[in-house]
């Protein structure tokens, strides 16, 4: 199934000028990004080879008709199917209208994917904006071919039956060197799978499930807990000084403690009676125990080492 390609750029140049560039075809590879080279073997007779979407191809075309300042038409004899034409309007204020019909058969898997995408139009399109901005920046053309080939014969816009000679001679299609690695199958798998994006989402999810495994879990040993013999723990404290709030314990006496040796430790700074001497008023509850003994039993601390 063949593929039509219309395209229209308008030129900020005189038609004369837009005509002959055009008709210098051995130097379209300067704006067409796709060309690699065009040879003109005779008047009417040319040789293309190019090289859209890393696929390589040549073929041989014959221009059908050729009007000065009006129309380019030809059709492929050999090598890749297509033909078409290009015709040129004066538009007025030094101002032409190119308008471009292409129609080709896309041969191989290659491509097809890429018309599916369509890498060809897209190709057209760049072209003609470079044609565009080659021919306005100089201003003029490089060279000009004003002769006819048959005027008259009203060939209309041909298409890829005016190019039957060329169908089916795959012969001279192909990848390039250069393309050849870096297309590969994973490219042409890219391709495809953004021509399956637009189909319908119940069937891209049925073809397109990812199965997770399940995870395994993880088995942790318990830590075995270590008893400590409370013999043990008493010994560590005795030896080693148990930190408390008033002081550091080391045995069985206070270090650091106001309290006299002997007497007991009142654990509650002598907010609460601990000898039972209150005299039942709020000062005598507040008082502590000590705080009595200071002034009504003063006591000696004996010397160390004997009595007093």
């Amino acid at each position: 199934m063949s593929t039509k390609v219309e395209k229209r750029i308008l030129v900020n140049v005189p038609v004369s000028t837009a005509y002959n560039q055009w008709t210098q075809f051995e130097e379209f590879p300067h704006f067409m990004g796709g060309v690699k080279s065009v040879k003109q073997t005779s008047d009417d007779r040319l040789e293309w080879v190019a090289e859209i979407a890393g696929v390589r191809r040549q073929w041989t075309a014959k221009v059908l008709e050729q009007i000065p300042d009006r129309k380019v038409a030809w059709a492929a004899t050999e090598g890749a199917t297509n033909a078409g034409a290009v015709e040129f309007e004066d538009v007025g204020g030094g101002q032409t209208s190119l308008r471009l019909t292409l129609e080709y058969d896309p041969e191989g898997i290659v491509e097809k994917i890429g018309d599916k995408l369509h890498v060809v139009d897209r190709q057209a399109e760049a072209d003609l904006q470079r044609f565009k901005e080659f021919i306005e920046d100089a201003g003029y053309a490089s060279g000009a071919w004003r002769q006819s080939v048959n005027e008259g014969a009203a060939v209309g816009t041909p298409g890829v039956e005016d190019a039957g000679a060329s169908r089916g001679d795959s012969g001279k299609a192909g990848i390039s060197g250069k393309m050849a690695a870096g297309l590969g199958v994973a490219a042409v798998a890219g391709a495809a799978a953004a021509m399956n994006a637009g189909k319908d989402k119940d069937t891209a999810e049925t073809h397109d499930v990812t199965v997770i495994p399940p995870v395994q879990p993880v088995t942790v040993e318990p830590t075995p807990i270590q008893h400590v013999p409370a013999d043990s723990v008493a010994s560590t404290t005795a030896a080693a000084g148990v930190e408390t709030g008033t002081g550091v314990m080391s045995g069985s006496a206070a270090v650091g403690t106001d309290r006299s040796p002997g007497q007991p430790f009142d654990q509650t700074n002598g907010l609460v009676d601990l000898e039972g001497e209150s005299d039942e008023t709020a000062e005598g509850e507040l008082r502590s125990a000590a705080e009595r003994r200071e002034k009504h039993e003063p006591r000696t601390i004996p010397p160390l080492g004997g009595n007093v």
